[in-house]
């Protein structure tokens, strides 16, 4: 609980409580508990207190001082935190519906089961901030900045990216808000998603020096076309997870063409990307040699696999690019679209 004499000379105003704290630097004042609903602490030096579980809803804490101090479990609704430096804070199980968080830096700081629907995140500084199983529903979160914000099981919803003025748009997801935004106002950036999402060609197959060579004359092929090839060597040892890297790539192509022979990974590869996604897949596979087992299953269950392209040499098989395999792959594109 509050502890009286600390109550009671910061009920005295915050001019007598900045003097009493500046003369008694070593008192960490406890204010657990304390009602102090609607209370002016704007400028109040704060520093180190024990706010738990304290109630300062709708309380007035622009430019206060609050390092050091402990607000878990309080209730801070529609309280004014603009401005606010939060960062490291504990605030964990905080009630800060409808807060007004604007400006604030949050970098850090533990809003682990906190409650933030309604509250005003405008241009707050979300770096490293611990969100786990907070409700962030109906926020303002326009301008934010984040970055390796933890989000596990927390609730998010109808978060509104644009200001105060324009048409409002909403998205359940913060961690791809910033995204939206710039995607929705720089033309640059709609013009890379345009082109990753139209011309982008996935390549795969085996990379040993005879049918890396195939795969290169592929990619030079589809640059005559006005395609972006991505060629992506999956043998090599690489940090990131194997499936994530190939359904990132998968995500992005317009089509996939996949060189079965000689496989070694692509099974795995295919096996990833193929039941998960509608996108084009046209498999190369060379006269010689025959498809590898259980791939025939993908073909027959997969509408989006196109039949099996055959070819005799590397020079028919670029001669005949556009007629057997970019246009087949577009009209399934498109096709697929129309679904």
């Amino acid at each position: 609980m509050a502890n009286d004499k600390h109550l009671h000379m910061l009920q005295q105003g915050v001019a007598t409580w900045n003097d009493w704290k500046r003369r008694n630097p070593a008192i960490r004042p406890d204010l657990s508990f304390a009602n102090l609903s609607k209370a002016n602490l704007s400028k109040a030096n704060l520093s180190g207190a024990n706010l738990s579980q304290a109630n300062l809803s709708q309380a007035n804490l622009s430019h206060a001082d609050l390092s050091g101090a402990n607000l878990s479990h309080a209730n801070l609704r529609g309280s004014n935190l603009t401005d606010q430096d939060l960062s490291h804070k504990n605030l964990s199980y905080a009630n800060l519906s409808q807060a007004d968080l604007n400006q604030a830096d949050l970098s850090y700081a533990n809003l682990s089961y906190a409650n933030l629907s309604g509250a005003n995140l405008s241009k707050a500084l979300l770096i490293g901030t611990n969100f786990t199983e907070a409700t962030l529903t109906d926020c303002i979160i326009y301008g934010i900045a984040a970055w390796n914000v933890q989000l596990e099981r927390a609730i998010q919803k109808n978060l509104v990216i644009t200001p105060e003025g324009e048409a409002t748009i909403t998205i359940d997801n913060l961690k791809v808000a910033q995204f939206i935004y710039l995607m929705l106002n720089n033309k640059e950036i709609r013009d890379v998603i345009n082109t990753l999402t139209t011309k982008s060609v996935l390549i795969l197959g085996r990379f040993t020096p005879e049918r890396k060579a195939i795969l290169d004359a592929l990619r030079e092929k589809l640059r005559e076309y006005n395609y972006l090839p991505i060629l992506f060597d999956f043998e090599k040892p690489n940090s990131r997870n194997f499936t994530e890297t190939v359904r990132t790539l998968a995500h992005l192509a317009r089509f996939i063409i996949a060189d079965l022979t000689t496989p070694r990974s692509i099974p795995q590869e295919l096996e990833a990307i193929i039941p998960l996604l509608r996108v084009p897949l046209l498999p190369l596979l060379h006269i010689s040699e025959g498809p590898y087992s259980m791939f025939e299953d993908l073909e027959d269950t997969y509408h989006w696999v196109l039949p099996t392209y055959r070819y005799t040499s590397l020079e028919v098989l670029l001669a005949s690019l556009k007629t057997n395999v970019i246009e087949p792959a577009e009209q399934k594109a498109q096709e697929l679209e129309k679904r």
